[in-house]
């Protein structure tokens, strides 16, 4: 996939037959700090969860992002490659497994900043993304999963992972904690399911 300065994307994978990527609360650290040190130099999350088997980015590629047209592979899809691989090897190691952790690409939706349907499924997959633990079972209340970037959003953790501010401007989210929290637990359409 080729990334575009300003645009939206949701970036997902999942382990290599639904198995498990993340084995204990170490392991999801030390992916996020990969996150941080490769994904954020070209793009702003807007957010993130991380579940046992799979994960998912919100991202808007920064606007003085370019990639050369000679290159096939652009500077964000070489960042998600290489964190998938050296977080593979570093698991692979320690658990003493062997071959491919992910699925072989991760999967990445554009979402056009100029269609009218932008501002929707933007909003969404914020939404889809942090519900996922709850609507997967792990935890009955969205504050309750430590992996995603719904504490972040109502106070409970100051993260630097994502960009907070530019999230509430671009889709237009509720600032207040009360309305926020109702916001977060609203009915998002099944395509999301």
């Amino acid at each position: 996939m080729k990334f575009y300065a300003g645009h939206s994307y949701h970036i997902y994978n999942q382990g290599n037959n639904r198995e498990k990527i993340f084995y204990e609360r170490e392991n999801y650290l030390y992916f996020l700090k990969k996150l941080k040190s490769k994904v954020t130099p070209h793009s702003d999350i807007l957010a993130w969860c991380l579940m046992p088997n799979h994960y998912h980015l919100l991202v808007q590629v920064k606007t003085d992002y370019y990639d050369s047209e000679k290159s096939s592979i652009g500077k964000l899809n070489q960042a998600i490659g290489s964190i998938q691989s050296s977080y593979t090897q570093a698991i692979n190691k320690k658990y003493q497994r062997s071959g491919s952790l992910f699925r072989q690409r991760a999967k990445d939706k554009a979402v056009d900043v100029n269609s009218r349907s932008h501002d929707d499924y933007l909003l969404n997959c914020f939404l889809y993304i942090h519900q996922n633990p709850l609507r997967a079972g792990l935890v009955e209340r969205l504050e309750d999963w430590e992996f995603s970037s719904y504490r972040d959003f109502i106070g409970r953790r100051s993260g630097e992972l994502c960009n907070k501010q530019l999230a509430l401007e671009l889709l237009n989210i509720p600032n207040n904690l009360k309305e926020f929290e109702r916001f977060s637990y609203q009915t998002i359409p099944e395509q999301f399911n």
